[in-house]
């Protein structure tokens, strides 16, 4: 008699200690009974009713999933091989399990074919001009996708972009193309701005006469300073009037004759 009692104690305490669960934090208990949807419980201390309930434990955690590289021929018919990652959580529990049969199968599943589709109907300039764009495109398809699985997509990122060796070079050209482009433009615009200053000194200069000869001394200093065995020193020609002829000095305009 004490032995059968002692058997059903025992049966008892792991009859009661099979049926308490205990759920984290980050995780839901979706239970059904008879096979029929409870719900969705935790966190903490459940209670299942052992052969009668069955509970399957989901993470609502970030997920992070790697969407392996897709060869795809975009809008200007250049092939290039794309990689992919996808940031979702599970919002609803119960839709998780009850709607999809694998929802993280179903995700990186959607996500292959609408990588593939979104980076298709683009240019590739466009792909990586405006990748921000294209990744809250391809977040925003997912999401609404997803939506009815009680799947969150959160975010989208094209990680790497591969083009043909072909391409590439020519990339490369045209880029070199813009560099030399640029720094033609850099140096006419210096030419015209060296050629304002000038005319602006030399409109100082004309007004005020005795700056010319200021700027000539500067220039002999400098001169000297140089390690030169031969200089030329120009002079005024002013500084000859009282020594040479005055018809040197003056300037005859010549008048067309008439043919």
């Amino acid at each position: 008699m004490f032995s059968v009692f002692s058997f059903l104690f025992t049966a008892l305490v792991l009859l009661i200690m099979s049926s308490v669960k205990i759920i984290n934090e980050y995780e839901r208990a979706v239970i059904f009974r008879l096979g029929n949807l409870i719900g969705a419980k935790g966190p903490g201390i459940i209670i299942v009713i052992p052969v009668i309930d069955k509970m399957v434990r989901v993470d609502t955690r970030i997920e992070t999933l790697d969407v392996r590289p897709q060869d795809i021929i975009t809008r200007d018919n250049v092939t290039i091989k794309v990689n992919a990652v996808v940031y979702f959580r599970v919002l609803d529990p119960a839709k998780a399990v009850n709607e999809a049969t694998n929802y993280l199968l179903a995700t990186s599943e959607l996500s292959q074919t609408t990588l593939r589709s979104v980076v298709g109907q683009v240019e590739l300039d466009t792909l990586l001009s405006e990748r921000e764009a294209v990744n809250h495109r391809l977040a925003d398809i997912l999401d609404q996708q997803t939506e009815p699985w009680g799947v969150k997509v959160s975010n989208v990122e094209v990680k790497q972009v591969d083009l043909p060796v072909e391409m590439q070079r020519a990339m490369a050209k045209q880029a070199e193309a813009e560099r030399e482009r640029r720094a033609k433009v850099i140096a006419a615009e210096g030419e015209l701005q060296a050629s304002e200053k000038l005319g602006a000194a030399a409109a100082v200069m004309e007004k005020n006469p005795i700056s010319v000869q200021l700027r000539y001394l500067q220039t002999l200093a400098e001169m000297s300073n140089e390690n030169t065995t031969n200089t030329i020193i120009p002079f005024p020609m002013e500084l000859f009037k009282g020594l040479m002829p005055k018809e040197y000095f003056n300037v005859v305009k010549a008048e067309p004759k008439d043919v």
